[in-house]
């Protein structure tokens, strides 16, 4: 692991960053820092159910969304430096809670020490990887037999979009890429009987404001790439948090209209599995508390 961190090509970005000298592309250095890691009850139905999801958010991010909700992990990198055995010690403390799954929150960077620390700790619950969708192949083909459910966004079919909120214009290829290797992975959802996912891949779409164009062309990419049986989740969340004058058309909420018409183009390209987020899913009351929950000691779980 502290060998292929000195020359990190884990992202699409292949910075080739000495993270044991230095933090790559993604902000991050050579140890694992958390942010976060509790049951969540945020996530799709199928995901947290009742029980909740054991997500564990993770520092730092490969993507560089200008509009990220979680700006103070992924960009600021807060957290705590945790090793990976406290890592494995944290899988089993959720599972022990009762989680659905153990759902690993932005962990692209840290792929190496999520290996390792599932070789310590397999969880006999399900691990899914929930992700912005920016993913090299080869880092996903290391994974294999590893994760069991796949969560990537599949943020823009545009690439200049991406280029100015995420600073990634090749994020459009690189998502068909990444997506197309999750199906391979695992296909479409298994739910058991309590209707919680055991396997398989759901592919996430924020509508952003005034850019429904790249929403349909989204979803018109994913029809043509992987077919309407797919799994879609749209999502309506987006709340403005600070001013963003390189995207001043982000400085809103989305309009009643723009959620009706994004809908409206899911039921129209076919998509009949997968969900639709309530309007009202949306502001700070819906964004987790970094407070390092569960991520030092094992008692923080029960607060």
């Amino acid at each position: 692991m502290q060998s292929e961190l000195k020359h990190c090509m884990l992202c699409p970005r292949r910075c080739g960053a000495d993270r044991e000298k230095q933090a790559g592309a993604c902000g991050s250095g050579a140890r694992l820092v958390l942010s976060r890691a509790a049951l969540h009850y945020g996530e799709e139905p199928c995901v947290s159910g009742k029980q909740g999801s054991g997500a564990i958010f993770f520092s730092g991010c490969s993507l560089h969304c200008v509009f990220c909700q979680n700006r103070k992990i992924s960009q600021e990198r807060y957290g705590a430096e945790v090793s990976v055995e406290r890592l494995a010690d944290i899988f089993r403390e959720l599972e022990a809670q009762g989680a659905n799954n153990i759902n690993l929150v932005t962990p692209t960077q840290w792929t190496a020490h999520i290996i390792a620390a599932l070789e310590r700790y397999r969880p006999r619950i399900p691990i899914l990887y929930n992700c912005g969708g920016y993913e090299r192949v080869d880092t996903l083909k290391r994974l294999e037999g590893l994760v069991d459910v796949w969560l990537p966004d599949f943020k823009y079919a545009d690439g200049e979009l991406a280029g100015r909120c995420s600073a990634a214009p090749d994020y459009p290829e690189v998502a068909v890429q990444a997506i197309g290797e999750m199906l391979r992975q695992c296909g479409d959802p298994v739910l058991n009987q309590k209707g919680i996912i055991q396997r398989g891949v759901i592919i996430r779409h924020l509508v952003l404001p005034l850019h429904l164009k790249n929403s349909a062309a989204v979803l018109k990419r994913i029809r043509r790439e992987f077919g309407a049986e797919r799994w879609i989740s749209l999502l309506f969340q987006y709340t403005p948090l600070w001013d963003i004058p390189e995207c001043p058309e982000l400085n809103r909420a989305l309009t009643a209209r723009e959620r009706a018409r994004a809908e409206a183009c899911l039921e129209e390209l076919g998509f009949i599995n997968g969900y639709v987020q309530e309007a009202d899913s949306k502001g700070v009351a819906f964004i987790p508390d970094f407070d390092l929950r569960g991520v030092e000691h094992a008692a923080d779980l029960q607060q």
